[in-house]
């Protein structure tokens, strides 16, 4: 039997003159062997192609795919490929079928190095296990952003690693029934939603870049979640959060960098009153809103994280007792006390009450004149001669020096 390596370079060399011309990729890869590398010479080839065997695809970023505006330009059915090195454009507009740069299922799969540009949706991993995505780089199609594709998108895959890629100017990167994911060292920008979870468990999102998205992390009814090291920035959007969470059990965020957002963080209380919501060591500055908290029954932890120069460091709407949540060794910029034990920590707490701006807290449609002169000026005569005793947020029992 010849081979594989020599069959790999003998195909390339028997396409050297018809690469030049655009040609069918479908035939070559019906060609190739399963389990052997298909190194393709720089030119570009005609899609849509489908591969349904295992299989090394090779581009060094000098071969173009082309899908001529039909349909997804590549799709794997198989275990065991890998798709390195290709530029993938002109995908269909259908976001019913989902047409996008690559269409795949299976496990052991390795989607490297690769351009996906001029195509609706990005990657699709549809039931794929144990695979990588890695250092590729992601455009979707036209200028608003509901309109385009997602750049990711996850469907009941799970234990996946999606790391170090490129994506901006797509609509989300959507995360569903799939549990088990690592996110790492990706960047997200100019999209609507950096990460979209749903009913995706135990994802682990970890030193991410996210800026100028309309939201950063938003996550719904996934438990375990992990947001670690991440830089969140510039949430544009006016309900934008850095970071939402919303009925989940149990979640740490942790060493993220929070900052200009109209929400830093947005989070209810824990699905399951034993599990806790942990916000630690994190940077929250210069958003409209550090944390807001909604439907407050407790299950918060917030410890050593710093708050710096946001124009409400923390709001609640809704009922219960915010001595439920446990607030200790945060760095407030506006605290007023000392550290005269010099133990690095406050001699006093730091307390967070709602005075005026309880109205716009409580009454939505007033939330436009927040900061006009009127609450301002109501603010200030609540906190010189409170007319009723004012409501208070929270209590950081020991709370670091800024």
């Amino acid at each position: 039997m010849m081979p594989r390596t020599l069959l790999s370079l003998l195909l390339c060399l028997s396409c050297a003159g018809a690469a030049l011309a655009a040609q069918p990729l479908q035939a070559w890869i019906d060609a190739a062997p399963a389990g052997g590398v298909l190194r393709l010479l720089p030119g570009i080839y005609d899609g849509p192609a489908t591969i349904t065997k295992p299989l090394t695809l090779e581009g060094n970023g000098e071969v173009v795919i082309d899908g001529g505006g039909r349909g997804t330009v590549l799709t794997v059915r198989a275990d065991g490929v890998t798709l390195r090195g290709l530029i993938l454009r002109g995908s269909g507009d259908s976001h019913d079928a989902l047409d996008g740069g690559v269409m795949a299922e299976g496990r052991a799969l390795l989607i490297e190095d690769n351009v996906l540009e001029d195509v609706l949706f990005g990657i699709t991993l549809h039931d794929v296990h144990g695979s990588t995505v890695r250092g590729n780089r992601i455009r979707s199609r036209g200028d608003d952003p509901a309109y385009r594709g997602d750049g990711l998108r996850l469907w009941y895959s799970t234990r996946n690693r999606i790391e170090g890629n490129d994506i901006a100017q797509v609509r989300d990167v959507t995360v569903t029934n799939s549990p088990r994911n690592r996110f790492v060292g990706n960047a997200v920008r100019e999209s609507r939603r950096a990460l979209n979870f749903l009913f995706s468990h135990r994802s682990v999102v970890e030193n991410n870049v996210f800026e100028h998205n309309a939201a950063g992390v938003v996550a719904l009814n996934s438990d375990g979640m992990l947001v670690r090291g991440n830089r969140i920035m510039h949430a544009r959007d006016v309900s934008g959060a850095c970071i939402a969470l919303k009925e989940i059990s149990a979640a740490l965020v942790q060493d993220n960098e929070i900052v200009h957002c109209a929400h830093g963080i947005m989070a209810d209380s824990p699905t399951d009153p034993i599990n806790r919501v942990v916000f630690a060591g994190n940077l929250i500055a210069h958003n409209v809103t550090g944390v807001h908290f909604y439907g407050v029954r407790g299950g918060h932890i917030a410890m050593d994280n710093t708050f710096r120069g946001n124009l409400w460091p923390v709001t609640i709407v809704g009922d219960g007792d915010p001595l439920n949540d446990t607030w200790w060794g945060n760095a407030w910029d506006d605290y007023e006390g000392f550290d005269l034990d010099g133990d690095g920590r406050g001699d006093r707490p730091h307390e967070i009450y709602a005075y005026a701006d309880r109205i716009w807290l409580e009454t939505p449609d007033t939330t436009f004149f927040r900061n006009s002169p009127v609450l301002e000026l109501l603010d200030f005569l609540e906190r010189l001669a409170p007319f009723a005793a004012p409501a208070l947020i929270l209590r950081d029992t020991a709370p670091r020096m800024p």
